[in-house]
């Protein structure tokens, strides 16, 4: 599942990420389906961080893997 998710991250979630100066880091993965991101750069710091977390990258990955149960940002 991990090369999965980096693969959707890589193609699909960083790009536009990247184009509003930040980034993301895949993390972890846990067994329970909960992924680990850090965002970096611009979306560090960014007030709209958990948006973008929660209804761009958590939405993308469930969407194409159903495995995945949540994302979280860690520090």
């Amino acid at each position: 599942m991990r090369e999965k998710i980096e693969k959707i991250i890589d193609e699909q979630i960083r790009p536009g990420l990247q184009m509003d100066g930040g980034d993301i880091e895949l993390v972890d993965v846990d067994s329970d389906g909960t992924v680990k991101v850090r965002l970096m750069g611009a979306c560090g710091g960014c007030p709209m961080s958990q948006i973008t977390l929660t209804m761009g990258v958590e939405r993308k990955l469930k969407e194409e893997i159903p495995e995945v149960k949540a994302v979280v940002a860690v520090p």
